[in-house]
C-alpha cells in the first residue's frame, strides 16, 4: 500500500523550503546524510576539504579535532557507542596503533585500491594514505654541495662531525623513520647508524622540524632530517634562507615517506557513507585539496602535486609497506633510547 501524501503537508514542506532558500540555505542539506569525523589533522587543513564534500554531496560533516593519542583513547573508551564514522590522522605509526586498538573497520574498496598505492595502505584494508610527506635531508646551501650528500646512513660519517641537527626521537616521525630502517636493513646496522648520528650532533636535539631548519639556516649546523612540508612552510615565509632539500638513497631503497591517512571506524553506524567519503578523499577531485593545503604530495599517482611542491624535484620513494612503521615502532623507540637519542 502506498502512503497518502496530503496536500496540506505538501504546502508546509514547500513553505519550509522557501523560507530556507530566503536565508541562503540549501533545503537538501536538511535531509542529507550526516557523518562524524575525528581528525588529528588540524582543523584549518581538513575543514575546507570536508566543506567541499558537503557542497558536492549534501552530506553534513561534524568535525572533532584533537591529538592522535587523545582520539584513540576516546574511540576505545566510546566503543560501540562512538558517534565517529571516520578517523583521520597523521603518520602510519598512529594508524597502525588504531588497528591495534581495534577501532578501525576492514574496508574492501576497489576504488581505494586503485587510487592508493599498495605500500601506502594497510594490507588488510583498515587504513589508507591520503597524502604523502617525505622525511628527507635538508642542507645549508652556503656550506654544503649536493654532491657531498648520498644517504641517511652517510650522515654518520666523520665528515659530518659537529655538523648534524636532528629533531627529538620522541616525535612519531622519527620513530617511523627508524622503524622502517630496522625493517629494511636490520636492527644491528640501524643501531650503528643511530649511534653515529648522535656522535655527529652539533647541538642537543630540537623539539620541532622548524627549529632544525632554522638552526641549519643560522649556521648552527649544516645538515638535518625534516618532513618536506616544514621546509615548504618556512621557505614560503622566508624565501631567501640558504636551505635546500636533498633526496637520499636514490640508488637504494629510496626516500622514506609517510602519510596522512584515514580509516572507517569499527563501530560506525554509516559504514557505506563513511567509505564513500574515504573514496572521495582519494579521488582526483579531492587529492589536491587535501595535499596542497599542507604542502604535501597527493597519494593518488594520477594527481600532480602543487607547482610549489613539484619545484622541489622528483625522487624515488621507499616502497616498503608503511605498516612496518607500526609493527617495528616499539623496537625503534627502545633502540633510540639505548643509543642515547633523546
Amino acid at each position: 500500500m502506498f502512503a497518502v501524501v496530503r496536500p496540506r503537508f505538501v504546502r508546509i514542506a514547500l513553505l519550509i523550503s522557501l523560507v530556507l532558500i530566503s536565508f541562503g540555505l540549501n533545503p537538501a542539506l536538511f535531509a542529507a546524510e550526516e557523518l562524524v569525523v575525528y581528525s588529528a589533522r588540524k582543523e584549518h587543513l581538513i575543514k575546507p576539504v570536508l566543506d567541499r564534500y558537503t557542497e558536492e554531496t549534501g552530506t553534513r560533516i561534524i568535525l572533532l579535532t584533537d591529538k592522535a593519542a587523545t582520539l584513540l583513547v576516546r574511540l576505545k573508551a566510546e566503543g560501540p557507542n562512538t558517534p565517529a564514522d571516520l578517523l583521520i590522522t597523521v603518520d602510519a605509526g598512529n594508524l597502525w596503533q588504531a588497528v591495534e586498538q581495534g577501532v578501525l573497520l576492514q574496508v574492501n574498496s576497489e576504488i581505494l585500491k586503485e587510487n592508493v598505492p599498495r605500500h601506502l595502505r594497510d594490507p588488510q584494508g583498515h587504513w589508507f594514505g591520503l597524502s604523502i610527506r617525505a622525511r628527507t635531508i635538508v642542507y645549508n646551501t652556503e656550506k654544503v654541495k649536493p654532491s657531498d650528500l648520498s644517504t641517511y646512513e652517510a650522515l654518520g660519517d666523520a665528515v659530518w662531525e659537529n655538523r648534524l641537527c636532528l629533531r627529538t626521537s620522541k616525535k612519531v616521525y622519527n620513530q617511523s623513520l627508524v622503524a622502517m630502517m630496522i625493517a629494511e636493513i636490520g636492527q644491528e646496522k640501524t643501531e650503528r647508524i643511530i649511534k653515529s648520528w648522535i656522535n655527529n650532533l652539533a647541538a642537543a636535539v630540537f623539539s620541532s622540524d622548524t627549529k632544525v631548519l632554522e638552526a641549519i639556516a643560522a649556521g648552527q649546523c649544516d645538515v638535518g632530517i625534516v618532513n618536506t612540508y616544514y621546509f615548504g612552510r618556512l621557505l614560503r615565509k622566508k624565501p631567501d634562507l640558504p636551505l635546500a632539500l636533498f633526496w637520499p638513497n636514490q640508488d637504494g631503497r629510496g626516500v622514506h615517506v609517510n602519510i596522512s591517512g584515514a580509516g572507517v571506524t569499527k563501530h560506525s553506524k554509516k559504514t557505506n557513507a563513511a567509505t564513500a567519503l574515504l573514496e572521495w578523499l582519494s579521488s582526483k577531485d579531492a587529492q589536491n585539496l587535501f595535499a596542497d593545503s599542507n604542502m604535501e604530495y597527493p597519494v593518488n599517482p594520477k594527481v600532480k602535486p602543487a607547482s610549489e611542491v613539484a619545484a622541489w624535484g622528483t625522487f624515488k620513494q621507499d616502497e616498503n609497506n608503511l605498516a612496518k612503521a607500526g609493527t617495528r615502532q616499539k623496537e625503534a623507540i627502545r633502540l633510540m633510547d639505548r643509543m642515547g637519542y633523546e
